[in-house]
């Protein structure tokens, strides 16, 4: 319909770009040199991100806005002007209304006498309108150990929206074998975290995908610090609560979300509600703000840890909670059960992965960081969709740097155990997993995992209407060529209705 894989993708490798993502004047200091972006689609609009870049700018400045039905911008559907200022880094958030539902636009800025690139974005459906749904899910894309193949032919396909799911940037300093290079190093401030979402942001792939389609992101923990939990650091430094703060901040600044998310200290908040007509409900969960701190620690550290559950009860701890006693209660009374869909977009794998024999002496080995760290909360969650009667489940997910199809289970000891949702747990954009055969040695004890590559950096791509989701996950052949060539890894699908993955 759009035809545009074969130009996008010529254009990216020739280091040139398709007319909509062109820089329309060239200027000798880039004023929109972290491109343009899109986001949390409405029926009636969407926000508009760009930030100005570049030496001596003013402490304030006016950006204007343009949204057009058409490519050339003849037929102007909505404009206006945002003021920025150095306290924001110059962000924008723009939050143009009164558009048509489930209908394309180009958008673009203009600032100091300079015009950004050309962007396109669409509205979300009429609420009651019987509108199918193809998007993609990204997560992970740390920027030193890989390229942006896997962007550039996302960019390429015929989507309507981005789930991205954790890990924009990453807060490490760069080894020096890195195939390139954080600017930079291990990142804690306010000025670290924009410096270090600008290299992000430069990448013209990343661009690329941004400025093809809409987007809706949730965080997971690099864009602040690894393995953090509520207000707790790694290396539980007594300065954590700043440094939170800063990086939510710089975390709103380069997003395109609206102004009414914009953080205050400490605190932001991300979850909520998207729903696509009728047919899809989109709940966009945070798994990192709330949390209680990871069970059973290494001695003198936070964050996370492998145990036997032999040796830690407080995996078994039902008061234990991942996403909050609030969000919680929020996502019980969210679902959804009159649409086909709901699609749950979080951090992290969901499904119970024992890296040894649960039947075994040690009651199985397991990672404290994900799901199987806060097992109680991911009962309660399971039976909530099961007392709800949500037919069509979908817990979508990232983290783990790996291709995993999962069938969710009320009880993951016994395979006769009821189904209660399905999962799709996406591999990284470019950020390295565990060896394959490390994998592969677990699966026996993982019967309810339909499939796991951990050698596959990509995506998940899915279209879904009333009666079917199809999934494809996508590899890239190479995650150290920009240029790689990225196929089709696998394919599933689920039933509406019917719970469980469905290999094709």
């Amino acid at each position: 319909m759009l035809g545009r894989r074969g130009l996008l993708a010529g254009a990216l490798t020739a280091g040139l770009a398709p007319a909509w993502v062109r820089q329309a004047r060239a200027a000798d200091v880039p004023r929109f040199e972290l491109g343009i972006a899109s986001g949390f689609p409405r029926p009636d609009g969407m926000v508009l991100w760009t930030r100005l870049t570049g030496d001596n700018l003013p402490e304030r400045a006016e950006v204007r806005w343009q949204v057009a039905r058409d490519e050339a911008f003849r037929d102007i559907a909505a404009q206006g002007t945002e003021a920025v200022e150095s306290s924001w880094a110059w962000s924008v958030h723009a939050e143009p209304a009164g558009l048509a539902p489930g209908r394309w636009y180009w958008y673009r800025f203009e600032a100091l006498g300079q015009r950004s690139a050309t962007g396109r974005t669409r509205t979300a459906p009429a609420p009651d309108a019987e509108a199918p749904l193809a998007f993609a899910i990204a997560s992970c894309q740390r920027y030193d150990t890989g390229h942006y193949a896997a962007w550039r032919h996302m960019a390429g396909e015929p989507l309507d929206l981005v789930l991205f799911l954790g890990d924009y940037i990453y807060e490490y300093m760069s080894p020096p074998s890195a195939p390139r290079r954080h600017e930079g190093g291990f990142v804690r401030t306010l000025d670290g975290y924009r410096a270090r979402y600008a290299t992000y942001k430069r990448d013209p792939q990343l661009q690329a995908a941004h400025a093809a389609f809409p987007w809706l992101l949730v965080w997971d923990d690099h864009e602040v610090d690894n393995d953090y939990a509520d207000l707790q650091g790694q290396g539980l430094q007594p300065d954590f609560r700043f440094q939170r703060a800063a990086a939510y901040q710089a975390y709103w600044e380069h997003q395109p979300f609206p102004k009414a998310l914009r953080p205050s200290g400490v605190d932001m908040r991300i979850y909520g509600a998207h729903d696509w007509g009728r047919f899809a409900r989109i709940l966009a969960i945070d798994d990192r703000q709330y949390r209680d701190p990871q069970a059973c620690p290494k001695p003198g550290r936070g964050g996370s840890n492998t145990v036997a559950a032999k040796d830690c009860a407080a995996l078994r701890d039902p008061r234990r909670t991942l996403l909050g006693e609030a969000q919680e209660r929020w996502l019980g009374g969210a679902w959804s059960p009159e649409r086909p869909w709901n699609l749950l977009a979080q951090q992290t794998l969901m499904a119970r992965f024992a890296w040894s024999d649960p039947a075994g002496p040690e009651g199985g080995t397991y990672w404290t960081d994900g799901w199987d760290g806060y097992a109680p909360a991911r009962s309660r969650l399971l039976a909530g969709l099961a007392e709800r009667r949500i037919g069509g489940a979908v817990v979508l997910g990232g983290d783990v740097h790996t291709h995993y199809v999962a069938d969710l289970k009320a009880d993951f000891d016994n395979p006769r155990s009821a189904t209660l949702a399905s999962e799709f747990c996406g591999t990284s954009i470019s950020s390295l997993s565990l060896a394959q055969s490390r994998i592969d040695a677990a699966l026996p004890f993982n019967p309810h995992i339909k499939h796991a590559r951990g050698d596959q950096r990509g995506y998940v791509a899915f279209a879904l209407d009333a009666k079917r989701l199809d999934a494809r996950l996508m590899a890239v052949a190479d995650a150290l060529d920009p240029a790689s060539t990225v196929g089709v890894a696998a394919r599933f699908h689920v039933d509406a209705g019917r719970h469980g993955v469905i290999a094709d």
